[in-house]
């Protein structure tokens, strides 16, 4: 063992002790998929920030610092949720009231109001992607709606048809009763009016992969949950991706402390 390994082994610096926890879980054996995953998610309702910079960085340091102590490959992702619905207008971007017309339409499907890139949501990609390339970080970037469209989340969407009753018993449990009245881990993407519908399920068929559902105008609709017709609300969208992708750590705020069981949980559930 070489005498960098020996002190990084024994440091107490915190992105060595974290990388010593990430490495713990394979001391027997390197992951199925061959490397360790590192990721971090992005939000692109509105233009990358500090913050932003920030858990990109922290997440590699930690992955330096894994890669110090541990000659199992490593890969950083960063993953952008860029299928959300946009809920809020940003105060700091030109054609407000063009953008209030696109009111809970995916971010990727939104117009783009700096009038450069196919979509608001691929305007901001671009943004975090330049920042990041300008500091030289080393990464693979993710999207969200490629990842839904393209079919490599249906394995797990069919999957949470299949324990969909499974996953909404840990989710209500989380939820005030009022929201439990309506809740549904499925968001469907209206097939023509675009929007990102926030609706209660009336029937979950995990023979045929679909939902059915009344649209806000009380019109019943079945639409499959493969094919980026459907997304996935973000509590569960965590666990599943976590469960999707094998995601070995995820560096996050304090405000998802409390739903890390439910993280856990549902990608547990789900196969991760």
């Amino acid at each position: 063992m070489s005498e960098t390994r020996d002190a990084a082994l024994s440091s107490k610096a915190w992105p060595f002790e974290e990388a010593r926890r990430v490495l713990k879980r394979y001391a027997k054996k390197p992951p199925e998929k061959g490397y360790v995953l590192f990721e971090t998610g992005y939000g692109p309702s509105g233009l990358p920030h500090i913050g932003t910079f920030g858990e990109v960085l922290r997440t590699t340091m930690i992955k330096r610092a894994f890669e110090e102590i541990s000659d199992i490959p490593t890969k950083l992702v960063c993953f952008s949720d860029d299928l959300d619905g946009m809920r809020k207008v940003p105060g700091n971007v030109p054609q407000q009231d063009m953008l209030k017309e696109h009111m809970h339409k995916p971010l990727t499907v939104v117009p783009d109001p700096f009038g450069t890139h196919e979509s608001f949501g691929h305007h901001n990609n671009a943004m975090l992607r330049r920042f990041l390339d300008t500091f030289g970080f080393e990464y693979e970037f993710y999207s969200a709606r490629e990842f839904y469209r393209s079919g490599q989340f249906d394995e797990v969407l069919l999957r949470a048809c299949e324990k969909y009753d499974e996953i909404m018993a840990v989710m209500l449990k989380s939820l005030r009763e009022e929201r439990r009245q309506t809740y549904s881990i499925f968001l469907p993407i209206h097939p023509e009016t675009g929007r990102v519908l926030y609706v209660p399920m009336k029937e979950v068929n995990a023979k045929d992969g679909t939902i059915t559902f009344d649209d806000e105008d009380g019109t019943e609709m079945t639409l499959p949950v493969t094919g980026g017709n459907v997304k996935l609300q973000w509590k569960p969208d965590f666990g599943a991706r976590w469960a999707a992708l094998d995601v070995d750590f995820e560096m996050y705020g304090k405000e998802h402390a409390t739903n890390t069981a439910i993280y856990d949980r549902i990608c547990e559930i789900l196969g991760g």
